[in-house]
């Protein structure tokens, strides 16, 4: 049998997750009430260990699948965090994830058991440890990739009108585009396949619906880059 590693320290290694959604005006994420001590109470994201038998992307699935019955939804690990003193317990490394949900369909999947409630990116409670700092560190990751992946339609329902592709995307880069230029923009891309159904909610006139694209897509990513307000300053 091979000898272990001699005279190395022995980390923990958790996963936390940073749920994104969008219910249709405001990106939110997804917070749970800290169920072990210290800070039992408190607001924190979803987060748990890696056991032994199981990679971080297994365990970060696992412990969103627990803590809020969501299963199969987009996933992707975006950093790493390693200060020494992020955790008061012990020394621990923490690989982080962002998820993308449309609220509306997942809602009723939500657990309570961990008191799990959405929050708006712009005003929610304080966090344990560097959760906050996660928060902010996947925001920026999100509009880093969103700038060239389609990712953002994750947060949508199956089909959508140009009005709330607009505002999702004024809420993720934070700043305002004109009705016109972007509807134009956006349908230069070839993203986009038309409907012959209207959303009539808003006015009698109504609002075509969309739909991505997912055949043809990959050969028009690069052209969401356009669309971004002062690409280069979160690059």
């Amino acid at each position: 049998m091979a000898a272990k590693y001699s005279n190395q320290s022995r980390y923990t290694v958790a996963v936390d997750c940073i749920v994104f959604g969008y219910d249709g005006q405001n990106l939110k994420i997804l917070l749970v009430k800290r169920a072990l001590t210290p800070l039992k109470g408190r607001w924190s994201l979803m987060g748990g260990f890696v056991a032994k038998n199981e990679s971080a992307d297994q365990a970060a699935s696992r412990i969103l699948a627990s803590l809020t019955g969501l299963k199969d939804v987009y996933q992707e690990q975006f950093y790493t965090f390693t200060d020494p003193g992020r955790d008061s317990q012990e020394r621990t490394i923490s690989i982080a994830y962002f998820s993308l949900i449309d609220i509306k369909k997942y809602k009723e999947f939500i657990s309570d058991a961990y008191h799990a409630e959405w929050f708006s990116i712009k005003d929610f409670p304080n966090l344990i440890f560097d959760h906050e700092e996660m928060v902010k560190t996947a925001k920026k990751r999100l509009q880093y990739k969103a700038t060239s992946h389609a990712i953002l339609f994750e947060l949508l329902p199956d089909k959508f009108t140009l009005p709330l592709l607009q505002s999702l995307f004024e809420d993720v880069y934070e700043s305002s585009f004109d009705k016109g230029n972007f509807s134009r923009k956006m349908l230069s891309t070839g993203l986009l396949l038309k409907q012959r159904d209207k959303d009539k909610t808003g006015s009698k006139k109504g609002a075509y619906f969309y739909k991505l694209d997912r055949k043809n897509y990959q050969q028009n990513l690069h052209k969401i880059l356009k669309l971004v307000p002062n690409p280069n300053s979160i690059l």
